[in-house]
């Protein structure tokens, strides 16, 4: 246990940006006695789903890629929903020989963003037992869909990839693991990767704990919590159980009963967010509401805001410093130059037609709309005197 927590430590020390690019897609940075490493979590559409949301989905994975500089390391853990397949012929430069069943389209779109971004399906590079490569195996069936994936001048950093066999970590998805040999002294010394979801679970949450923080727990009724009515609850129970039948029994009268039930679901969902967003406005129009809107303009202000702490600034070459030394000493040479070398001004513009015309006097109109307009309470003018003061008086102390 003394290598997960060192584990842990590094973990928390070392993250420098988390960001969101998608639903499907996020990515995390982390700096590694001077190295980058990027993180990429990525989450396919399922062999069902249109084409268009796939294609969606390797765009915005292309976007990740893209965002991050070429001589930083990268290692993409997703679930792909395809099968890359068994062998490797035509396609040795992305690939090894020790895939899982036939290939199929979607397993085909990851080699092709493989050899599109210069990447390894690291998975198939070690030949192991079947139990340690299929994420899920049920009587016949066994899946490979989940891959980690890296960059090919990185392949030989990474000495071993394999599923962990026991409890998976979600429903039909087994553990992937790998090991990077120049990595993992940065990160606590430990020699042997835990081998048990539950060790690495305790490791995700605590770092979680650290450095996202925990919230109360309290439910607040007003935060989207329209969708959890009795009648959708009621009809998210029934289709949990069909779909539980359809699992057992795969008879097309289950299939349909599911399906059904799915699309009442649907219709119990939409009815409750409109009901719910017509009470929403409602109550915006009136005078309570405005602190509603306020806390709602922060809370989606807050939510597009991934980044948790910033470690890290260029140099003048564009290159990334991240020690706190390094650091320090940039921002005081930015300051200096700053502050005391002389910059470029606006060159003034010499030919200018300036127009000579007589000014009127401040009518007591105007005094009046601008003072009706100006709101108490606010900040003192360069006079010192309070805008409830000119209220006070009124136009009989105005002198023109």
């Amino acid at each position: 246990m003394d290598g997960i927590s060192n584990m842990k430590e590094e973990f928390v020390r070392n993250v420098l940006e988390l960001k969101s690019v998608s639903d499907r897609v996020m990515s995390l940075k982390l700096e590694i006695e001077g190295a980058m490493l990027n993180v990429v979590s990525g989450y396919a559409p399922q062999e069902g789903c249109e084409l268009e949301e796939k294609e969606r989905f390797w765009s915005e994975l292309d976007e990740a890629m893209e965002s991050i500089p070429t001589g930083e390391r990268v290692v993409i853990g997703a679930d792909f929903n395809g099968h890359v397949g068994e062998g490797n012929r035509g396609d040795e430069e992305v690939m090894g020989k020790f895939g899982v069943k036939e290939r199929n389209l979607e397993g085909q779109m990851v080699v092709d963003f493989a050899k599109r971004m210069d990447m390894a399906v690291v998975n198939t590079y070690f030949q192991k037992r079947e139990e340690h490569r299929v994420i899920y195996k049920s009587g016949g069936r066994s899946t490979q869909v989940d891959y980690i994936l890296c960059r090919r001048g990185n392949l030989k950093e990474i000495s071993d990839c394999k599923v962990v066999v026991g409890e998976s970590v979600a429903r039909q998805h087994r553990m992937v693991v790998c090991r990077m040999t120049k990595l993992r002294q940065a990160l606590g010394g430990q020699v042997v990767l835990p081998d048990d979801w539950e060790s690495t679970a305790e490791v995700i949450r605590e770092t979680g704990r650290k450095v996202l923080g925990l919230s109360s727990g309290r439910r607040k009724e007003d935060k989207e919590t329209w969708r959890w009515n009795e009648e959708v609850q009621d009809s998210v129970q029934r289709k949990r159980l069909a779909k539980k039948k359809w699992d057992m029994d795969r008879t097309e009268e289950n299939r349909r009963e599911y399906k059904e039930l799915q699309r009442r679901v649907k219709r119990e969902v939409s009815k409750a967010k409109q009901k719910a967003y017509e009470e929403l406005y409602t109550r915006l129009d009136t005078r309570e509401g405005e602190k509603d809107l306020y806390r709602l303009a922060r809370q989606r202000d807050r939510d597009g805001k991934n980044v948790q702490q910033v470690r890290v600034i260029k140099d003048r070459d564009g290159r990334v410093l991240t020690s706190e030394e390094s650091v320090q000493r940039r921002w005081k040479e930015y300051f200096e130059e700053l502050m005391n070398e002389e910059n470029e001004r606006e060159k003034r513009v010499e030919e200018v037609n300036s127009v000579e015309q007589k000014v009127g006097k401040i009518r007591k109109d105007e005094v009046r709309k601008a003072l009706k307009r100006m709101k108490s309470g606010k900040a003192v003018g360069p006079d010192d005197i309070p805008v409830e003061v000119w209220k006070c008086l009124g136009e009989a102390e105005w002198n023109f």
